[in-house]
């Protein structure tokens, strides 16, 4: 990717959109875990997919004045300092990170609240993400009330604030090639981590043994990070949607389900897969797990251009409801089981989310009331489940059987694209990789 073309040209497209104004998007800030040590640093994911820069305290100003003739891309950031640089590492600082992010100027961030208020004179409309951030949506204002302070002296003040998101959320939920072939390595990384936890998981071992087999793999293979906290999650702790604490000892006959993914150059991979901890279903597992993965199957098989964003979902309720009917555990209808929502005993997540800078990523599901349509450069997870906890109206031989599969797919514009394929997901391909 060059970075100078690609992220210049994203910051144009944010120009061509604005018209008018000035946008302001500022970086995550260091986080203090606690004394003096600070959690692992990861930007915000706005921030860096308009300039790429991955360093803490830097802000990005883009002032467009009526065309993007006059438009203007400044940074703000750390300046050089050796003394620091031997305790923390590189910086780039302003001059050298105009060269090489593309930007037509770059000050020091110390300087940020004296060049603000002079950035905002005369401006129309400020272009901020907003609520995110108290401190921040405060600064903000403070840098408005010196503008207006001076307008007995002919300077006016902006008189609209917008919230930049719904802009760039629209521009990220379309990948470009490039994005797509990052995404396309942190999904190639996760598979291989998750292979490998199928392949080391044993009876005996603990939750955390195999999170660590997952987290060496990201590493050993280039990824930055996990993309989220691993769940490890075996028998009854599989039905715990967001399960983290992965700290349980494997017991044989129990299925563990490994919700994972890491990240590579910002790009998130999520992967689930479900299977038993002694490399064979049990009769009632299979069936089970053979209906989640036919639901997951015909959610993928609809994932199309010009399809709605809900088909992918609705095909995998048709599938676990009629499911849930053979097995026993609803009764009537397919459609009376979907309409009374009876399914969410067992099934009470959608079917997937966006997928790509973030792990929920940025972008509406809807337009106008409307579920939107699948376009080519789509990113989303297909996740179907099914989560059976102990109930008096349940039979016991289901109690605690949780099963997950979740695939990560790209739209294109003859149908879809697998980016997480390489992971077996068939009962067959499972317990030959297991033994």
């Amino acid at each position: 990717m060059d970075q100078i073309k690609t992220f210049r040209e994203r910051r144009l497209r944010l120009l061509s959109q604005m018209q008018q104004g000035v946008a302001i998007i500022a970086t995550s800030p260091l986080r203090l875990r606690n004394r003096d040590a600070f959690y692992p640093y990861r930007f915000d994911s706005y921030f860096y997919y308009l300039t790429g820069f991955y360093e803490p305290e830097a802000v990005l100003v883009v002032i467009c004045e009526n065309s993007q003739a006059k438009a203007e891309q400044i940074l703000f950031c750390r300046e050089k300092n050796e003394e620091r640089e031997i305790w923390d590492g590189f910086r780039y600082g302003p001059d050298a990170a105009r060269e090489a992010f593309g930007f037509d100027a770059a000050y020091p961030i110390t300087k940020l609240d004296e060049w603000l208020p002079k950035l905002l004179e005369n401006q129309p409309t400020i272009y901020a993400m907003l609520g995110q951030d108290a401190t921040w949506d405060t600064r903000l204002i403070s840098w408005i009330k010196q503008v207006r302070e001076k307008v007995r002296g002919g300077v006016s003040a902006p008189h609209e604030v917008r919230d930049i998101c719904h802009i760039l959320d629209e521009m990220r939920l379309f990948k470009s090639e490039e994005e797509l072939s990052l995404m396309r390595h942190a999904a190639k990384i996760s598979a291989g981590a998750h292979c490998r936890a199928m392949q080391k998981t044993q009876p005996g071992m603990y939750e955390y043994e195999i999170e660590a087999e997952l987290l060496h793999e990201f590493r050993r293979l280039g990824s930055q990070a996990p993309a989220y906290s691993p769940i490890v999650a075996g028998g009854a702790n599989a039905c715990v949607l967001h399960y983290i604490e992965n700290k349980a000892q494997l017991q044989s006959g129990d299925l563990l389900l490994i919700d994972a993914g890491c990240e590579f150059n910002g790009y998130a991979a999520d992967i689930t897969r479900t299977f038993p901890v002694d490399s064979k279903f049990t009769p009632v597992q299979k069936d089970i797990y053979q209906l989640v993965l036919s639901a997951q199957m015909a959610a993928i098989a609809v994932v199309q251009p010009g399809n709605t964003w809900d088909m992918p979902h609705q095909a995998a309720l048709q599938v676990l409801a009629q499911g849930f009917i053979d097995l026993g555990l609803c009764q009537g209808s397919v459609d009376s089981v979907i309409q009374s929502e009876d399914y969410k005993r067992f099934y009470m997540h959608r079917t997937g989310h966006w997928l790509g800078l973030d792990v929920h990523d940025a972008g509406e599901y809807k337009q106008n009331g409307q579920w939107r349509c699948l376009s080519p450069g789509m990113t989303l997870t297909v996740e179907p489940g099914c989560y059976i906890r102990p109930a008096d109206n349940v039979p016991q031989h289901f109690w605690n059987i949780g099963v997950r599969i979740e695939d990560d797919v790209a739209v294109t514009a003859v149908g879809h694209e697998v980016l997480t394929i390489d992971v077996p997901k068939t009962v067959a391909e499972i317990e030959e990789l297991t033994q």
